[in-house]
């Protein structure tokens, strides 16, 4: 096979017309014949008068010798590649086990999904709601106010990432196919195929719903199990070893194998495996709070100011600096014309996240603007420390917004003074908001870092520190706080069957790393 790099079309261009360019780069005869796929697709946006489609495709030849052709062509843009197909290991751990998966977000779906594909009957215990009565549980509290603490944005079947963006990049490296495998999964249950070779793959939450539900069926439909309103709230070890599980203080689960793959809010259980001896250190995370900006600003930063993008996906960005208190800050999880999003999980705290649909059509852009904190930040020595520091900011901010989103305009946040309404830019947030002060809820340091990461970014993006962008708060929930410790078969390293699992075990950042991590797991329970 053939790979062919940085083929160049018009915004607009017809993408048929990649086989002429093929054709012209490999120096082939019409009489050739070939098929190709695209493996990746971006913009090229540094000329603003003549924005460009990049691809990069793989093509095959039948009845040419690939490798002389290349070194005939002799092009930096055009070299051999091997396509990487994933294959799931021979199972050697009997089929007849009791395996355990505590949560139902993408790493315990694809834990699931591919030890029931290998043959095994996996159990799911879901702590929240199946998806589609959990969508009307969260749309109720962004209405009413009333938050349900075992079904919202953070729990319930999907995971956290349901109610997000529904990015798909990750900077993991992985040379096994793992991560190819993930995104065909996806596209399998219901995403559109662009995600495939996207630059910058996403779903939307509209979508995700439909995914994260088709998952779950056809887990069911090869024999397992996926049980909502099903919290693991003890776990039984006997000599070390794993023995059964107990389901919201009343029933015993037997099991084998438990995968936790349970998310970075699952704040109870990380306190019962910690009493429980599961060993788990504390780890760096970062906090801050949304920041919205009118999504025309970032827009015409990426395209320039007299480009017609109905035929461009909406504008994103990534910015990051070092602030003169030495912490990093940077941008996160950005949302083209999202909404932010009340993310609470707690009674008496307050969270947000951000959140688009697949249409990506809301008027404001949001991110993340976060400063990172250590453990040394935390003045708790305690494993639990990191956890303790976030319920102290979100118990903050519940008390200053009275249970709503706090929000404050960027000069007033400069000036250490509460925001009384909005400027030229309303808030697109999901649930209830209210002006107030947010430095009231931070540590100064990272009030200071933002303070000074914002006029670094307004360097980059010119109008990004304007006075009246919006900042709402506080958030918190970047990653999990901690760690569980594991082997290199990714057992833990105190408590034989059980395997600590994505981002709430501290091993992913995002649904790709930690879809990943889930079929990671799923491998090493079968070789086991």
């Amino acid at each position: 096979m053939i790979r062919i790099n940085q083929l160049k079309l018009n915004i607009g261009q017809d993408e048929k017309l990649l086989e002429d360019k093929i054709r012209r780069a490999l120096r082939l005869k019409p009489s050739v014949k070939f098929t190709y796929e695209i493996v990746r697709k971006s913009i090229d946006a540094r000329h603003k008068d003549r924005l460009m489609n990049i691809f990069s495709v793989n093509v095959t030849l039948k009845s040419i010798n690939e490798e002389e052709l290349v070194k005939k062509v002799a092009d930096n843009n055009i070299m051999l590649t091997d396509s990487v197909s994933y294959s799931f290991p021979m199972p050697k751990f009997p089929k007849s086990s009791e395996i355990v998966i505590a949560g139902s977000g993408p790493a315990g779906l694809f834990c699931g999904l591919f030890l029931a594909r290998a043959g095994y009957r996996p159990t799911i215990f879901e702590r929240g709601a199946s998806i589609h009565e959990r969508t009307g549980i969260v749309n109720s509290f962004w209405e009413t106010g009333v938050l349900n603490t075992e079904t919202n944005v953070q729990f319930g079947e999907g995971g956290a990432g349901t109610f997000s963006d529904g990015k798909l990049n990750t900077v993991i490296k992985e040379k096994y196919g793992r991560i190819r495998k993930v995104l065909e999964t996806f596209v399998e249950f219901g995403a559109p195929k662009e995600i495939l070779f996207s630059n910058k793959p996403h779903i939307g939450t509209d979508i995700l719903e439909t995914v994260v539900y088709r998952i779950r069926k056809e887990i069911e439909r090869l024999g397992g199990k996926v049980l909502f309103n099903s919290k693991i709230t003890d776990i039984n070890i006997v000599n070390g070893s794993i023995e059964g599980v107990r389901i919201n203080n009343e029933t015993e689960y037997p099991c084998d194998r438990l995968v936790l793959a349970i998310g970075h809010s699952a704040r109870d259980t990380f306190e019962m495996l910690l009493a429980r001896s599961l060993p788990m250190e504390p780890k760096a995370f970062a906090v801050g709070m949304r920041l919205e900006h009118p999504q025309k600003l970032i827009n015409e930063y990426m395209y320039g100011t007299e480009t017609d993008i109905s035929k461009l996906p909406v504008a994103d960005y990534k910015v990051t600096a070092k602030a003169l208190t030495g912490h990093g800050v940077y941008s996160f999880c950005m949302c083209p014309g999202g909404y932010v999003v009340n993310a609470s999980s707690e009674a008496g705290r307050t969270c947000t996240n951000g959140m688009s649909y697949s249409g990506r059509d809301g008027k404001n852009a949001n991110s993340a603007i976060i400063v990172t904190v250590n453990p040394e930040d935390f003045n708790d020595n305690s494993t639990l420390g990191g956890m303790h520091f976030q319920r102290k900011l979100e118990e903050s901010a519940y008390r200053l917004g009275n249970g709503a989103v706090v929000y404050q305009l960027n000069e007033d946040f400069c000036a250490n003074r509460p925001s009384i309404g909005y400027g030229s830019l309303k808030p697109a947030v999901k649930g209830q908001i209210k002006p107030s002060n947010l430095r009231e809820t931070l540590p100064e340091f990272v009030c200071e870092s933002v303070i000074d990461g914002m006029k670094s970014f307004d360097k980059i993006i010119k109008g990004f520190n304007m006075p009246d962008a919006v900042f709402s708060g506080v958030e918190s929930r970047t990653s999990s706080p901690i760690r569980m410790l594991r082997k290199d078969n990714l057992e833990s390293t105190g408590i034989k069957g059980i395997y600590p699992c994505g981002e709430g075990a501290g091993y992913a950042g995002g649904i790709t790393s930690a879809a990943v991590d889930g079929i990671k797991v799923a491998e090493a329970i079968a070789e086991s």
